[in-house]
């Protein structure tokens, strides 16, 4: 007797917005590939900029000088991305990270070019940190992220298809440690039970802990 294989589990697609800069969103996508090994989760990588978010807002004296240096490294982002494709964006976006949050590099040039290197991405790139070239399409996957979601968060933020298929968009998960293994995928069950609930809006306490990015 033969048996029908069962057919493959198409993956979910979860799209996650984030801006290098943010040590809350490299927490949370460094979880979103750890869903990926335990979950039929595929996620992809988009750039919101937390500079445009902020913009002609009152930041804290601490965050001044990031809001000015952070215009560049979504630039690049957003330029590799356009030049070279989303698997760029990926490659990228894990540079930066390793190197801003791991390494404390900063948000210069010379993080921008390490960061180019190590994707695999030309220098040239580093060139549109101090142009407006890429701001229209830097707005443009900002908004279409921030927007489901409204303006009174930051990043991370996730899309997630429904199972009516509408769309399922949310801000979150701020959480450190990273969880690992079966313990992400756990919360992946839980995030998506809590923001596929209708009405369903908010669900915080306080933070009493710094990012931890081991």
């Amino acid at each position: 007797m033969t048996t029908t294989p069962p057919e493959p589990r198409v993956a979910t697609v979860a799209d996650m917005w984030v801006d290098p800069r943010c040590p809350w969103a490299w927490i949370a996508s460094r979880w979103l590939l750890e869903v990926e090994q335990v979950r039929a989760v595929e996620s992809r990588f988009h750039i919101m900029s937390l500079s445009v978010l902020n913009d002609g807002r009152e930041v804290p004296d601490k965050y001044k000088q990031a809001q000015i240096e952070g215009w560049g490294a979504v630039r690049v982002c957003i330029a590799a991305e356009q030049q070279h494709g989303p698997d760029a964006l990926r490659r990228l976006y894990n540079a930066m990270g390793t190197r801003i949050h791991h390494r404390k590099a900063g948000l210069k040039r010379d993080m921008l070019l390490a960061a180019l290197a190590d994707a695999g991405l030309p220098a040239e790139l580093a060139d549109v940190a101090d142009t407006t070239d890429y701001d229209k399409e830097l707005y443009a996957s900002h908004h279409a992220g921030m927007d489901p979601v409204g303006g009174e968060v930051g990043t991370p933020v996730i899309h997630v298809p429904g199972p009516d298929g509408d769309l399922i968009a949310f801000f979150g998960p701020v959480i450190t440690p990273i969880p690992r293994g079966e313990a992400a995928g756990r919360l992946w069950d839980g995030v998506l039970a809590v923001a596929g609930t209708d009405g369903f809006f908010e669900l915080k306490r306080t933070r009493d802990r710094e990012a931890i990015f081991d």
